[in-house]
């Protein structure tokens, strides 16, 4: 009897022991201010996580998971198997210090996951310890509700993963959502009581980009990736893009201390908040290069969507010496620092950074430039560069060309996505500036490396060439300050001379025009974060209003200070922006027109202001515009005419 009595209790205590193992754990991680929760369990191999604001659930359990094969073993379950290591941090930007919250836990085949949370909002990421193939990585949000959302689907085409992240937006609740589209980041969720969610990413280097499309379930968004290239051709636009023939069965490869992308969720309680979001710059990793001093943000003098078209002059202008002298010219009249020259000064259909048309005469045109304080940057398609990247960096280089604006990778696989990271690399090793087109967010690579000093990934001006009427531009203007702008910097390329009124507008390739009026335009310098500003239109539209083009050509394209005044997503926005002690305020709007007023109180008094405002007539003829100096005032009222803006410069 008392052996059968021991053996129960050896029976209970071995059933005890299970129940034990078989527990949920249960994470809990705030934000310093304690309005940002989320709940992280790791139950039976599964791990979930959820999102609470201010006391409501907003994100319901989310499954996270990452299906993975290392050597010989595939790791399919999230199992916890060490105690959870806890933290917090200090970060800075501009003049602000935020405070980064953090939780990190150790699972099964040498993985961990990093949460961090901040007043900003909630992210996690992957790190793997050993070498694996990543064959799926499990990425849903179950939102409490059936929101609505505002996505910038891509267009349609045979391979959704071919894309060159450009497209206006759509907004319609989660359940909505074309299912057979996928829908590049960030986008934007509308939750409870005003709280707004952008999902975004951080840090690609050695990973293809995060999509997300419905599923057709209420309150579900689901993750895509891009499968691992297998063989790749040279073809697309004038033979100069990586066309994907056939992939992998998975989505990345990665080395032993590989670290994945941050997956984000911004958190904003009004739509200034939101456009003031800095959780993609706080999650970037620190700097790579050592000098930075030879970086030179600045504005560009830009050919290509003013065709070439300058007049008054004695030559056929196009591409050739004697039209970028006259773009040279007119850079160092107005202290523009660069020119590019883009497609078509090299041999076209030959994929050949070398072979330069015969009316152009590189190494003249450098010394030029350089004479008059004027540096030139070369448009680039990718197949081109990629090929011969080093001795391309190196001859230009030494030839004294600043910099390259890289275009039609239209992929974000983990291979050009690793080619981004190297061309950064070994443009900052011969110290020259990139700039990327057709490509996706910058996702942090402008904070690991400045000399990437731009990125596209936008619905920018150049659309207004061949986009119908029916596109609202007025509207995507002031939409992606609130959205596409949390990814990072834009080349939107803004600058328009000639500006259309609602009725004016039509698409035109070779005198193409802005919607909206000119100080529209002339905002969106102070709006849109821009290192290197394009000016798009011809110099000779510029040299016709000097006062206007002095004007613009002495904002500053690097900040010390951004403060978001005002705005509401969709309608308008007015942004505040320091440089040293001297203030700009811009502002847009939809195609409504409005009366706002500003209260200058916040930029001290005795101030000298220049302002330039839509004219009386600016909703009849959008180059309607008037300079005022007002008197130094609390408070002051500005009229914004349809699709309209205001620039104003406060200075002691």
């Amino acid at each position: 009897m008392k052996n059968c009595k021991q053996y129960g209790i050896f029976i209970i205590v071995c059933m005890m022991g299970v129940h034990t193992v078989a527990q949920p754990r249960n994470y809990t991680l705030a934000s310093p201010n304690g309005k940002i929760v989320s709940h992280i369990v790791a139950d039976k191999g599964k791990l979930t996580y959820d999102l609470n604001v201010d006391g409501n659930t907003i994100l319901l359990e989310s499954p996270i998971a990452l299906d993975r094969t290392c050597g010989t073993t595939h790791y399919r379950k999230m199992e916890v198997i060490a105690s959870p290591e806890r933290g917090s941090f200090n970060k800075h930007l501009e003049s602000n210090s935020y405070t980064m919250n953090k939780l990190t836990l150790s699972l099964e085949g040498g993985l961990k996951i990093d949460f961090q949370v901040c007043n900003e909002g909630l992210a996690y990421r992957f790190r793997t310890e050993q070498a694996c193939i990543v064959n799926k990585e499990v990425v849903v949000y179950n939102f409490a509700h059936n929101y609505r959302a505002t996505v910038p689907y891509v267009r349609w085409s045979k391979n959704q993963f071919m894309s060159s992240f450009e497209n206006t937006y759509t907004t319609a609740t989660l359940s909505e959502l074309d299912k057979r589209r996928l829908a590049f980041l960030p986008l934007l969720v509308y939750a409870d009581q005003g709280t707004r969610i952008a999902i975004s990413e951080c840090y690609q280097q050695h990973y293809p980009g995060l999509y997300l499309k419905g599923t057709g379930k209420a309150g579900q968004l689901r993750g895509a990736h891009a499968p691992y290239p297998d063989q790749i051709i040279q073809g697309g636009h004038n033979n100069l893009q990586g066309i994907v023939k056939s992939s992998h069965p998975w989505i990345a490869q990665l080395q032993a201390f590989d670290t994945m992308p941050w997956r984000m969720m911004m958190v904003a309680q009004s739509d200034a908040e939101l456009a003031g979001n800095n959780l993609t710059s706080l999650l970037a990793p620190p700097c790579r290069l050592s000098d930075t001093d030879w970086i030179k943000p600045g504005k560009v003098a830009w050919d290509w969507w003013n065709c070439w078209n300058i007049n008054g002059v004695d030559f056929k202008s196009g591409v050739n010496n004697d039209t970028y002298k006259y773009y040279i010219d007119f850079a160092s009249q107005y202290g523009i620092e660069y020119v590019i020259l883009d497609e078509g000064w090299a041999v076209n259909l030959k994929a050949d950074l070398f072979q330069v048309v015969p009316e152009i005469d590189l190494p003249m045109l450098v010394e030029y430039a350089n004479q008059r304080g004027v540096g030139l940057i070369l448009w680039a398609g990718y197949y081109a560069f990629a090929r011969d990247m080093e001795q391309v960096c190196k001859h230009y280089s030494a030839m004294g060309i600043k910099g390259f604006k890289v275009d039609f990778m239209d992929r974000d696989d983990q291979i050009i996505n690793e080619f981004y990271y190297h061309t950064a690399a070994i443009c900052a090793q011969y110290h020259l500036l990139v700039d990327f087109h057709g490509a996706h967010i910058p996702a942090g690579i402008d904070k690991v490396y400045p000399n990437v000093i731009n990125f596209e990934g936008v619905y920018g001006l150049e659309n207004m060439k061949w986009a119908p009427a029916e596109v609202d531009q007025m509207e995507y203007d002031v939409l992606i300050p609130f959205i596409r702008q949390l990814g990072g910097p834009m080349d939107y390329t803004p600058g328009a001379m000639r500006n259309a009124a609602k009725h004016c507008y039509y698409p035109c390739w070779s005198e193409p025009m802005s919607q909206g009026t000119r100080c529209h335009q002339l905002a969106l310098y102070l709006v849109l974060d821009q290192p290197l500003a394009m000016l798009c239109d011809s110099p000779t539209e510029y040299m016709l209003d000097p006062e206007y083009t002095s004007f613009l050509t002495a904002i500053p394209t690097t900040w010390d200070e951004t403060r978001v005044l005002q705005g509401e997503i969709g309608q308008y926005i007015v942004t505040a922006r320091r440089k040293g002690t001297t203030w700009y305020i811009g502002g847009i709007t939809n195609w409504t027109e409005r009366d706002i007023e500003i209260d200058l109180s916040k930029f001290a008094s005795s101030k000298n202001i220049v302002l330039y405002k839509d004219g009386i007539n600016a909703h009849r003829k959008g180059n309607d515009y008037k300079v005022e100096q007002p008197q130094f005032s609390n408070t002051l009222s500005i009229h914004m005419a349809p699709g309209g803006g205001f620039a104003m410069k406060i200075e002691p």
